[in-house]
């Protein structure tokens, strides 16, 4: 069973990069590959090193983010073997809405934790990204598109909103407390989705939100660092740290909104088409999306690939129960 299993993750990992090849294949053909090519040349090695080195530190901060997460959910996971769970997720990510990614779960749970909580861990992540990603959208679309500066206030008071109503507990609580004291199948699936929304809630506690969200936009940051200087490099001086972070981080939400896997297609046509809106040339937008997109995203499965086959042993011998948070 244990091998069926690793053998339909392996298959879907492998369908994805196969699908993924062929869409940057025609998509280089329409730009023109000669041209893409040339492009790609201009980044030398060391140029090559930092855009991965920025994609790892984003990797390493939301890590950090992810231990908090768990920390605040009453686990303390050994660090090394919690890093290793956490990048062997990555494997996965080329799923719908990165759902993949959830095989830390299933990790965590022969070492004593909850689907529940490793669940409310995996949503308090997506959240926080979205959150991330939408501050640094927000920071440029005034400069993108100037009509659209009033869409800047009501998306932070939206967010505000948000964060405020995760960080109470409130009246849930209570529900899920009766809950317990009553049997039934229906009625333990509300205590299910009720101790998620909890154990959510408790990786939004206030004194919890500003050192996460901090990680997180740091995280997101590096990235559309690392997309700015791509761009630098390639000679379009005229995109400031401003704008390229913001057309990164709109391509990641067109990407999360289309719930195609990895957002692979959603995010790309995004980001080449806002390259095009400021003037960079068809080619060289193809190839900054590209180039980017190599660099971060799929160098994370390459790492969650890394992790499964090199941890291996570590993550399938017989688990010791995760100690527990004071």
């Amino acid at each position: 069973m244990k091998r069926m299993a690793r053998n339909r993750r392996l298959t879907g990992l492998i369908l994805s990069v196969v699908l993924a090849a062929a869409g940057y294949l025609a998509f280089s053909l329409w730009a023109g590959w000669r041209e893409v090519l040339a492009v790609f040349r201009q980044v030398e090695g060391p140029g090559l090193a930092v855009l991965l080195g920025l994609s790892l530190t984003n990797y390493l901060l939301r890590f950090l983010r992810w231990q908090l997460y768990l920390t605040a959910l009453g686990h303390r996971p050994p660090v090394g073997l919690s890093a290793l769970i956490y990048f062997a997720g990555f494997a996965l990510t080329t799923t719908p809405g990165k759902a993949g990614e959830m095989l830390r779960g299933v990790f965590l749970k022969a070492r004593g934790m909850p689907y529940v909580s490793s669940t409310a861990a995996f949503v308090s992540e997506r959240l926080s990204d979205v959150v991330a990603v939408a501050l640094l959208a927000l920071a440029g679309v005034g400069r993108l598109y100037p009509p659209g500066e009033p869409l800047v206030k009501y998306g932070l008071a939206a967010i505000a909103a948000g964060l405020v109503l995760l960080a109470g507990a409130g009246r849930l609580r209570r529900w899920h407390d009766k809950l317990q004291r009553h049997p039934g199948r229906l009625l333990r699936f509300g205590r299910h989705l009720l101790g998620l929304v909890l154990d959510t809630r408790q990786c939004h506690h206030p004194l919890l939100l500003p050192p996460a969200t901090g990680l997180g936009l740091l995280a997101w940051f590096a990235e559309g660092y690392a997309f700015y200087l791509l761009l630098h490099w390639l000679g379009y001086d005229a995109i400031d740290l401003v704008i390229a972070c913001a057309i990164y981080a709109l391509a990641m939400l067109a990407g999360a909104v289309s719930f195609l896997p990895g957002g692979i297609g959603g995010a790309e046509a995004a980001m080449t088409l806002l390259l095009l809106w400021v003037g960079v040339g068809q080619a060289d937008a193809v190839a900054a999306t590209l180039l980017i997109r190599l660099t971060t995203l799929w160098f994370a499965v390459a790492l969650g690939a890394v992790a499964l086959l090199a941890g291996g042993k570590a993550l399938n011998r017989p688990p010791q129960p995760l100690p527990q948070s004071p």
